[in-house]
């Protein structure tokens, strides 16, 4: 998997009535190769600690409507086999879909999409997304061929 800054890091200062706050925005681009879970917490690290994050708030958007973004355990791959399963459940590839101009495998992953996350809110202190013990950060591609996929970071704070 390739993973880098498809844009530079963009810096900004904000004055507030309590003090500056730093902006900062990038793009990530992610290959992805099949439905899967690609890990972005260390990807996502490097990039905060590139621009100076102390204490604020990432938001992590992905450009994406067949592709979505979570926050899981990163312990046991299992957890992610089971995951995939169950969105196989919720959507599965082989229904009838109205939607199947661009293959079998879009219009489930619309719905698995839909299901899970295009946005998450991850607080930063220190300079650090503040995960749990066993949290990690993920796209989740949805799609069974490989596609670059897009995510946007913002992150205000000091």
């Amino acid at each position: 998997m390739r993973s880098g800054f498809s844009a530079p890091v963009k810096l900004q200062t904000i004055d507030t009535a309590d003090g500056p706050l730093r902006q900062a925005m990038a793009r990530i681009s992610i290959d992805t190769r099949r439905p899967a879970f690609y890990p972005l917490t260390r990807t996502v690290d490097n990039w905060l600690d590139t621009s100076y994050a102390g204490d604020g708030l990432l938001t992590v958007f992905i450009r994406h409507t067949s592709a979505s973004l979570t926050v899981q355990e990163n312990a046991d791959p299992s957890v992610q086999t089971d995951l995939l399963d169950a969105l196989d459940r919720f959507a599965p590839r082989d229904h009838p879909y109205a939607h199947n101009t661009e293959g079998p495998d879009d219009m489930p992953a619309h719905i698995r999409s839909m299901l899970t996350s295009t946005s998450l809110s991850v607080p930063v202190v220190a300079g650090r997304m503040d995960l749990g013990t066993w949290q990690d950060l993920y796209l989740i591609e949805h799609r069974a061929h490989p596609h670059q996929r897009t995510v946007t970071l913002h992150y205000l704070g000091t």
